[in-house]
């Protein structure tokens, strides 16, 4: 039978969204439901896509849309436009962010928040940001279609360089909004340029920077629609994915030293060998990470090895390995496991192993009234969801240190993301943005502390 939706709330930590358990496909729609305009909203991705498409290229070639470019200059333009046909009045913040707002019926209430951004990596898809932007635009448009209005403000949002391509420090916009921007990052230079000059350029103003932030509790809520940029849903064929939070990240810079020697001469009981030792964490960290039950995920991907000569045995290794997972505890308990293991390696290489954790972030959890909003929404639309985690950095997990945050995925196409390759259905675009709409509308009845209808 298909569960209630407070038991699916319930049911969400320890639910295996590939399993089948995890599936429900809910009655027939309610045919009255408001619906987004799908062929307008396709029309838009299409569009759009056409800033920072390769020369001569087609929808199929992706695009290079790198934050703060010509490019992206371009895109943000159009946006602007497409906020002003749906019926919102843009401004752009000091960080540069493009904030659509629509007017609710009370104006004391604090304003439901939505978006996502535009910018691309290199050679990218035309969904990762651009699905969310647009699809929120749309249901704004689609509510002055109607002659429907909140009892909440909307603000649409177009965040600022979230891909962190330019600068190589993401969710740029969101974090200025969270007040989370690095002592001296405007001073940055790249490709050069300051990064306060290409705020400006944007549209935004670097030296009253601090005009950006949202105090902790100024909005009712936020929600980002994204593409899952996995393969659980695509593999598991659903069309909605509720997202529980944004994992938790633990990087650690890892040292294995051991001693430079000939290759012809050094026999090989003699060798302390750093590249075979870091050869064995390599593999350990693998087997840590898959040796329990979770969603948890263990990465090595970088290694320098020194002096990567192919006649001398390494002496000296240099790699990194992150580990992430929605619970912070269960990090430090496989990190604990992870330098357990390397001080085996260690003795048996005769070499030393050194782990230190050079960044922690923490997981964004999404609000249980959010998510609640958005099964009630796919709920009423006959779509089938699961619940699932992001391991992905996205603004959501910013705004979540604003207000009560969900986010919404739709799937990725074999999983496929960061290339030109990368496709969500046009079909599952339009139910997103509808299960999107659905749940904004909800959200507006819902207090946020007790996820109850506001009076």
């Amino acid at each position: 039978m298909p569960l209630s939706r407070r038991a699916f709330l319930l049911s969400t930590a320890s639910l295996a969204v590939s399993s089948v358990p995890g599936v429900w496909a809910w009655p027939a729609a309610t045919p009255d439901l408001v619906r987004i305009n799908a062929a307008r909203l396709r029309e838009h991705i299409e569009k759009l896509s056409e800033f920072g498409r390769p020369s001569g290229g087609t929808f199929a070639d992706g695009v290079t849309r790198v934050g703060y470019s010509d490019a992206d200059l371009a895109g943000r333009g159009y946006v602007v436009r497409l906020m002003k046909a749906a019926g919102l009045e843009p401004r752009f913040d000091a960080a540069a962010n493009i904030i659509g707002r629509r007017a609710g019926r009370d104006t004391a209430a604090k304003p439901i928040v939505f978006g996502s951004h535009v910018d691309s990596v290199p050679s990218g898809g035309n969904f990762d940001g651009p699905l969310g932007t647009l699809a929120a635009i749309e249901v704004a448009h689609t509510l002055s279609e109607h002659g429907i209005v909140t009892v909440h403000p909307l603000e649409v949002v177009a965040w600022t360089n979230e891909e962190g391509v330019a600068y190589g420090n993401g969710l740029c916009g969101s974090r200025a909004a969270a007040d989370e921007l690095v002592a001296g990052e405007l001073d940055q230079v790249w490709n050069g340029v300051r990064k306060a000059d290409a705020i400006r350029k944007l549209g935004g103003d670097p030296d009253h920077i601090t005009d950006a932030r949202r105090a902790p509790g100024s909005i009712h809520a936020y929600l980002e629609l994204h593409v899952e940029q996995g393969g659980v849903l695509d593999r598991a064929g659903l069309p909605i994915g509720i997202v529980e939070g944004i994992v938790a990240i633990d990087r650690y810079e890892c040292v294995v030293r051991g001693t430079a020697n000939h290759a012809g001469t050094t026999p090989m009981p003699d060798r302390q060998d750093a590249l075979l030792a870091a050869s064995r964490l390599v593999q350990a960290v693998n087997e840590i990470v898959t040796g329990e039950p979770g969603r948890q995920v263990g990465t090595v991907g970088r290694l320098e090895v020194t002096p990567n000569a192919p006649n001398v045995v390494p002496g000296l290794v240099r790699l990194t390995v992150e580990l992430r997972d929605l619970s912070a505890e269960k990090l430090a308990r496989l990190a604990g496991l992870v330098r357990a293991r390397a001080g085996q390696i260690a003795a048996a290489t005769r070499t030393t192993i050194e782990l230190t954790r050079s960044s922690h972030h923490e997981a964004a959890l999404a609000a249980p009234a959010v998510r609640e909003a958005v099964a009630k929404s796919a709920d009423d639309l006959g779509i089938a969801y699961a619940s699932l985690q992001s391991g992905a950095g996205h603004d959501a997990q910013m705004l979540a240190r604003i207000g009560p945050m969900g986010m919404i995925f739709v799937p990725s196409i074999g999983g496929i993301s960061h290339s030109p390759r990368e496709r969500t259905s046009w079909e599952d675009c339009a139910r997103g943005a509808d299960v999107l709409l659905g749940s904004i509308l909800g959200i507006d009845r819902m207090s946020m502390s007790a996820a109850s209808p506001v009076s």
